[in-house]
């Protein structure tokens, strides 16, 4: 199968897509190589009764003393690792510990992230998950192959402008589709 890197990309769950963790999702792909691939859904608010970033920081015994924290939702990343934080940002910043997704993008999961943020200091546009997608070598290849997701180029506009609950068809519309053009069923030609 020929290499392909999706770093960068978005993945869009096609409308048959039948596994639950990933039903209408827009995951966005931070690291993509030999070893297999690494992403965050960034279209699915958490519905946990009062989760939002400020309950998050207290449960990991930090004092948010910036109130817009009160706001900002915690998201499904994925299925793994879901009792742990991911926050995808811009800028990257220098944090303890950064995956480097692009220029201006960053992965954090460092405990420093979060206690920048709750002095008000940290990222100026970011997205919190618990949990991450991850795939194993050729496991998100095999799933392009049966048409299970469709990828284009991320934007950073829906990634951390966009409202949650719209993501998805706009990444849809980045290549030009609008959701009710899509099947249930895959075929191939």
């Amino acid at each position: 199968m020929q290499s392909v890197n999706l770093t960068r990309h978005f993945l869009i769950a096609m409308p048959a897509m039948a596994d639950p963790h990933f039903a209408k999702t827009l995951t966005f792909i931070c690291e993509h190589n030999e070893q297999g691939a690494l992403g965050v859904v960034v279209n699915r608010p958490l519905n946990l009764a009062d989760l939002t970033l400020h309950a998050l920081l207290e449960q990991i015994e930090i004092t948010p003393r910036d109130e817009a924290c009160r706001e900002v939702p915690v998201h499904y990343g994925g299925p793994v690792q879901t009792d742990r934080g991911f926050v995808l940002h811009t800028p990257a910043g220098a944090w303890q510990s950064t995956l480097k997704v692009s220029d201006s993008i960053g992965l954090t999961t460092s405990k420093d992230v979060l206690q920048a943020v709750a002095r008000g200091e940290g990222p100026p546009r970011m997205l919190v998950t618990l949990g991450y997608a991850g795939w194993a070598p050729g496991q998100l290849e095999s799933e392009l192959a049966q048409n299970a997701w469709l990828t284009v180029d991320a934007d950073e506009h829906i990634l951390f402008d966009t409202p949650a609950e719209q993501r998805y068809e706009a990444g849809l519309k980045l290549l030009g589709i609008d959701l009710s053009m899509l099947s249930d069923a895959a075929g191939h030609a």
